[in-house]
């Protein structure tokens, strides 16, 4: 077997770029990083399918559920950005480990709580661990993706629905074991079961991303992760045969600031609109799903929960399909598509869900579900991983990750207080604006990276890195003499 020689970031990304399909190690690599987004969804709505009978369990006031249901978002504002600083200075594994360590914590700490002050401190932890993972997991995935497959990335929301509807399943198991209003406890104490088998999982077998190594010029380690991960022999090319990462972004995080300038600033009001409003209009309407069956269908915990399980198989549906529709039309064009007609879904529902006979009351939330998934839903995290350098990917995820996660502190908060304030139709009626205003903004902005000629980890030409002519030169000369300073002294 020859030994490929690896002599910066372009061979690594050619390579990866020129696989048939993503298999062996790298698939392995690939699919538990995807499990971490199950978790995270998992979690997250590990609250969801139990809220009622917890409202009941704990005598939570609307304000109680508002503040314990956003709570994890809003930490997540947080530790997004922080997650993506530590993976785009310290490798993006040792803190998707973390990660799971934190929601194993907070699992248990929610599961045997025996006041509502302590489940609080439970989804901190969950809030943390959210925030850290999803920004690192999608960098990760995106590296270890070849650019023809790239629309693959949208795979994850198919899992956050299987995720929503294993909690969804989970909870009617549980309340035929007869556990009463502690069906949360089950739903949130299996939430850290697969979290301790993820974190188990992820530290034997996953390996670090050799695009972000190679992009940090570290790349004997970047050959040796090709090597495991490949199965192929691979070695680092002499120093004097280098290709130097000119304009590095090394500035920690003042490298944040660097995605709203120049070429990067569309892409990211573009990524953060798309982020934003998915997040309010699935926190506000699609978290909530369990509750709105109950006024749909009546009080009977099985048949509302049923009716919020299918409502979710059609997330399912679209989540799964998304890639394909994000290859055919191109991710922008997809999460304008999905916000318009969701929008026709949210006016619906606001004006007919009180007269609505029954089996329109499952077909139209079940289209909300649907186009959300198939478009927007999947869209926000997949155009921020997609449209930024390896060494700026993590980072940026982590600040467009913060502004989706105030968009879904926000639907989780404003929801409870605004159907308890004026009713359930008015609310939607509220929150139509939102895919209104995200559609609009989609149809202004045209920047697409699965239209893109090359990859964001080879463009050379961003002003804000200042990468004119003059300044490569001055790189490549200081890069040359660098080397013949290493030779000389041999």
């Amino acid at each position: 077997m020859p030994t490929i020689v690896i002599r910066g970031v372009s061979d690594v990304v050619s390579f990866i770029d020129a696989r048939p399909r993503i298999s062996g190690r790298a698939a392995v690599i690939w699919w538990l990083a995807l499990s971490g987004l199950f978790l995270d969804a998992f979690s997250n709505s590990a609250l969801s399918a139990g809220l009622g009978p917890m409202t009941r369990d704990m005598e939570l006031s609307a304000t109680q559920v508002a503040i314990l249901t956003s709570l994890a978002s809003w930490v997540a504002i947080v530790f997004n950005p922080i997650g993506g600083w530590m993976a785009d200075r310290w490798g993006r594994i040792p803190p998707l480990i973390f990660a799971k360590f934190l929601a194993l914590v907070g699992a248990a700490l929610a599961a045997f709580a025996p006041s509502f002050e302590m489940v609080l401190a439970g989804r901190f932890f969950v809030g943390a661990a959210y925030g850290i993972d999803f920004a690192i997991a999608m960098a990760l995935l995106a590296e270890f993706t070849p650019a023809r497959f790239k629309a693959r990335l949208n795979t994850w929301q198919g899992i956050w629905y299987v995720a929503v509807c294993s909690n969804l399943v989970l909870a009617i198991m549980f309340y035929n074991l007869n556990v009463g209003d502690a069906i949360w406890r089950y739903a949130v104490g299996t939430a850290g079961i697969v979290a301790l088998v993820l974190m188990i999982l992820q530290a034997s077998f996953m390996v670090e991303s050799p695009t972000w190594l190679a992009r940090k010029e570290k790349v004997e380690r970047a050959a040796t992760a090709m090597t495991k991960i490949y199965g192929e022999t691979f070695v680092a090319a002499p120093v004097d045969q280098r290709v130097p990462v000119l304009n590095q972004a090394t500035k920690g995080f003042a490298n944040i600031a660097l995605i709203f300038r120049g070429t990067y600033r569309q892409r990211t009001v573009l990524a953060a609109t798309v982020q934003m409003a998915q997040s309010i209009q699935y926190f506000a309407v699609g978290w909530y799903l369990p509750i709105i069956s109950l006024t749909l269908f009546g009080a009977d915990f099985v048949v509302a929960t049923l009716g919020a399980l299918v409502f979710n198989l059609f997330g399912i549906l679209g989540g799964f399909m998304s890639p394909v529709i994000g290859k055919k039309f191109g991710l922008r064009r997809a999460s304008a598509f999905g916000f318009g007609a969701v929008f026709l879904m949210l006016v619906v529902l606001g004006f007919f869900y009180e007269s609505m006979p029954i089996w329109l009351a499952f077909v139209v939330p079940s289209l909300f579900i649907l186009f959300h998934s198939a478009g927007p839903g999947a869209n926000g995290k997949s155009l921020s991983t997609l449209s930024f350098r390896s060494e700026l990917r993590a980072g940026a995820n982590g600040i467009i990750g913060a502004i989706g996660s105030m968009g879904a502190a926000l639907g989780l908060l404003v929801f409870p207080l605004l159907k308890e304030g004026i009713g359930l139709g008015p609310t939607f009626l509220i929150l139509s604006v939102v895919p209104l205003i995200a559609f609009i903004i989609c149809s202004i902005i045209k920047w697409d990276p699965t239209r893109a000629a090359v990859s964001p980890d080879e463009e050379t030409d961003a002003p804000q890195f200042k990468s004119d002519a003059a300044a490569q030169a001055v790189a490549a000369r200081a890069a040359e003499a660098k080397a013949a300073e290493l030779i000389s002294s041999k």
